[in-house]
């Protein structure tokens, strides 16, 4: 069974273009590339938002380099909405097996200094994770900030945690709330699906049930999974009827012990009707800037699988 087809063209000038949205209604168009690719983006008069996703160095010296260019590259897109990797100021704890209670309050510190120069990206939301401590457990905290008023708003604790080599994730902190709640933003609704979590899809149905439009995963995951992550976040763009976004580590996983090789990058950006990838950073472009109809995710949301009762 078939929902409503999405209507798509790619711009056969060379652009770089794809114009996605439902019949009828006006296209909105999408640029690929990194600071310095196709800036031709063209603004919807429908619900449209233009978001971003990256992927970013997790060691000391490339992550500083890999920031400056994404101002950059969020500031010349206009970017509304940043999505970040998943704890992305610290290198990833999780790598080690021993929960370390002073490399833990350097992860806290870390973080809690680059919440600080969120502004220098210039874009209206900026959505990513940080450790966080509450009663004396830690945590995996997906928050929001907002630049109109400068705060940090914590939104979902992540809930599924893997314990394996290199990421002793359930070593390193606790289990967040069964609940998976979505927040409203200026301009859309946004939910998390943290790095594993995306695999638990029973949450994409809840969150189509609230009228989610982006799903946000920021993720750490390695080179060898990509095209196993590509596929789960497709399903979760279906599953949800919400645009998936994800942003990743790149690079190499420096400082860790064992050495967990390389980052796998590959940030997306998927639509929710088919599922269909509409971008893929990369080493040579690692952001990507499109601005997505949000109607798209709200038409959704009538269509199959979405329709189907629970």
């Amino acid at each position: 069974m078939e929902g409503a087809p999405l209507w798509r063209e790619r711009d056969s000038g060379g652009g770089g273009l794809l114009r996605v949205g439902c019949p009828g209604q006006l296209d909105v168009p999408l640029a690929l590339g990194p600071l310095g690719g196709t800036r031709d983006t063209l603004r919807s008069p429908t619900a449209a938002m233009r978001v971003t996703v990256c992927e970013l160095r997790n060691d000391t010296e490339g992550r500083e380099a890999d920031w400056v260019d994404l101002c950059a590259h969020a500031k010349d897109s206009e970017s509304e909405l940043v999505l970040l990797p998943e704890m992305p100021f610290h290198r990833w704890l999780a790598a080690s097996p021993t929960a370390d209670g002073q490399e833990w309050a350097g992860a806290v510190e870390a973080h809690d200094a680059w919440l600080e120069r969120l502004p220098e990206l210039g874009a209206p939301i900026v959505i990513s994770t940080r450790p966080v401590e509450d009663n004396r457990s830690r945590f995996n905290e997906g928050y929001v900030w907002s630049r109109s008023d400068g705060m940090v708003r914590a939104v979902h604790r992540k809930r599924y945690l893997p314990d394996e080599p290199g990421f002793w994730e359930a070593t390193w902190y606790s289990r967040g709330p069964s609940e998976f709640d979505s927040v409203e933003v200026p301009g859309a609704r946004v939910g998390f699906a943290i790095c594993t979590e995306m695999w638990f899809t029973g949450h994409g149905r809840e969150y189509a049930r609230q009228g989610v439009q982006i799903l946000a995963s920021p993720r750490a995951t390695l080179r060898p999974s990509v095209d196993k992550w590509i596929a789960g976040g497709r399903a979760a763009a279906v599953v949800s009827g919400a645009f998936c976004l994800s942003s990743n580590l790149s690079g190499r996983a420096a400082g860790t012990a064992p050495d967990l090789g390389a980052w796998g990058g590959a940030g997306w950006i998927i639509e929710p009707e088919e599922g269909e990838v509409l971008g893929v950073t990369t080493a040579e472009e690692p952001f990507l800037t499109i601005d997505i109809d949000l109607a798209v995710a709200d038409h959704a949301k009538s269509t199959y699988p979405r329709y189907v009762l629970d």
